[in-house]
């Protein structure tokens, strides 16, 4: 128990920049925390760290997130006088839903921190435990190759390899959004490679002119991967996350006394 609270005491400070990682399992108190700590002398609660910049999800985009804070903020203030109400299965999906952004926000985060070529690495493992054909040696044998002209990876959409697909990989700060010279440029390598499917996936998001120009459609098929549906996608084929713990939840099977 003492583990677990120390380990989130360690990454809510860390979304709040009060912290920072130097090494492995340490982490040293950042300007910002030395201030804080000032402020907050005695205690420090969750809900102080909530205006701190970081502490919401960091890939999107700037209007969506000031959205998402007037709600949040709405949310909270509701919650507080709702949550002596609330049934114990909607405090446990509370949790979970909790739990579940936290661990995007980390994932992220720790994806950033990696070199170009294991994200890229990364975003084959995750095509391929969606099913795509082939195996991760064989799809991460195309990484890099000269002509390529910038493609990052190829999956088989089928399992003999008939149907390719390519793949572009961008690790990208989650302030900085891919637009549509990006896509154009890819869906230009993918006409360079007689290819006519391609994934692009970012850790950051598409502009509009970029969505918009897919949107359109050509003879060219290609998919947007943004942060937020990648992290989604690792987390349901479990790449890069593991199952900490498995809760049943049970209920009264009213059939078994009606029956009767």
């Amino acid at each position: 128990m003492v583990r677990s609270r120390v380990g989130w005491a360690m990454t809510f400070l860390t979304k709040a920049t009060l912290i920072e990682k130097v090494a492995r399992a340490q982490y040293r108190i950042t300007a910002d925390g030395q201030s804080f700590l000032v402020s907050h002398p005695d205690e420090i609660k969750v809900r102080d760290l909530r205006s701190r910049p970081g502490w919401k999800l960091a890939w999107k985009s700037r209007e969506k997130r000031e959205q998402e804070q007037e709600q949040n903020a709405q949310h909270d203030d509701d919650h507080e006088h709702d949550q002596d109400s609330e049934a114990p299965v909607e405090l446990v999906d509370r949790g979970i839903k909790s739990l579940r952004a936290d661990l995007s926000d980390r994932l992220l985060k720790l994806i950033l921190d990696q070199s170009p070529t294991f994200f890229e690495h990364l975003v084959l493992d995750v095509l391929l435990a969606m099913g795509y054909g082939g195996s991760r040696e064989s799809a991460a044998a195309h990484l890099g190759r000269a002509g390529d002209e910038g493609i990052d990876g190829r999956v088989n959409q089928d399992a003999l390899g008939l149907d390719q697909i390519m793949v572009q990989a961008k690790r990208y700060a989650p302030d900085r959004p891919i637009d549509r010279q990006a896509v154009q440029a890819f869906i230009g390598s993918l006409a360079g490679q007689g290819v006519t499917k391609g994934i692009f996936i970012t850790t950051s998001y598409f502009n509009e002119n970029a969505t918009e120009f897919v949107r359109r459609g050509s003879n060219t098929k290609v998919v947007l991967v943004d942060g937020e549906q990648l992290i989604e996608l690792m987390m349901r084929h479990h790449i890069g996350v593991r199952v900490e713990r498995t809760v049943e939840l049970l209920e009264l099977d009213q059939n078994y006394f009606d029956d009767e």
